[in-house]
């Protein structure tokens, strides 16, 4: 099945720790975990920032507002335990626990209001999609909406720019990953290898221990397989064993099967890759604006 949004998890969390005990989280993970019947690949994906599993993140927000509407409480670190009240709640029978069901509970409300989330109704498509995602989810589903325009942006000017212009980028892009040494260095390098399908060459790294070939083209139309092979054969024909082929456009599935099969390590780097490695490694971009998003720090707590 699908993984559950954190609504759908808090009548399942509240009744896992009605038992009036003390549960570790990490416990209650993988209870309901196996109640949700996930399979091993829903467990582990990931939210957008690859930090969290997703489910883990949902069920730690679940237990965040059963906190704040005081159904649950966390005795100590990594432990949940219900509380009076919410074997209260349990003893109703409820359907289903979600954010608007709480708001019975003025705490819960309180809460709401501080965190800057309005509780009046709102249009029912806007209140569903915010009922099924945490506020971690939230903010990283905007940040990549951003994001994915940022690229989109920047691969239309990469496009409107001259194919010289387009090779300092590249070379730009390469030495802010790490590869082609100096700057100096690496423009030396770019356009001035002549040879055919070979547009320049970098080092793998500073201490130029071993060294990268590459095409850096502006493209239309799709990248084939014979562009590839022509690349390839450029490469054999120096004895290299490694290459970086960027384009602007994208490459065909069998261009890409092709790389993946040779004895030649070559990297395909289509133009939405080159658009978030520069978002990545601050090429053409620059900062606006920037958020932390923070947690109490249980250490400083200890008083053992």
């Amino acid at each position: 099945m699908t993984i559950p949004d954190y609504q759908t998890v808090m009548l399942p969390l509240l009744d896992f720790v009605s038992d009036g005990k003390e549960h570790r989280v990490k416990a209650a993970i993988e209870a309901l975990a196996d109640n949700f019947r996930l399979s091993d690949e829903e467990k582990l994906e990931l939210l957008p920032s690859g930090r969290q599993p997703t489910f883990n993140n949902r069920v730690s927000w679940a237990g965040t507002y059963l906190k704040e509407a005081r159904l649950i409480e966390k005795p100590r670190r990594g432990y949940l335990k219900i509380t009076d009240r919410g074997l209260s709640l349990l003893a109703e029978k409820p359907e289903m626990i979600n954010s608007k069901y709480l708001e019975r509970y003025p705490e819960f409300v309180t809460f709401r209001e501080k965190s800057g989330k309005s509780i009046q109704p709102k249009a029912q498509a806007v209140t569903e999609r915010e009922d099924k995602q945490t506020p971690v989810e939230a903010i990283e589903s905007a940040y990549q909406v951003i994001r994915s325009s940022l690229a989109t942006e920047l691969l239309q000017q990469i496009k409107a720019c001259s194919p010289e212009f387009f090779e300092r980028l590249v070379v730009d892009v390469l030495v802010k990953m790490g590869y082609g040494g100096t700057r100096k260095d690496a423009g030396k390098a770019i356009g001035k290898s002549g040879d055919e399908g070979i547009d320049g060459i970098v080092n793998e790294d500073r201490l130029g221990l071993d060294v990268i070939y590459i095409q850096a083209k502006r493209w239309e139309g799709t990248v084939s397989r014979p562009e590839i092979q022509r690349f390839v054969g450029a490469l054999q024909g120096q004895k290299a064993r490694k290459g970086i082929f960027i384009t602007t456009s994208k490459f065909s599935k069998q261009a890409e099967d092709y790389a993946s099969m040779i004895e030649n390590n070559v990297v395909l780097i289509d133009g939405g890759s080159l658009a978030n490695l520069m978002i990545d490694h601050d090429v053409g971009t620059t900062v606006v604006s920037s958020y932390e998003v923070k947690r109490v720090d249980s250490d400083y707590f200890d008083e053992a």
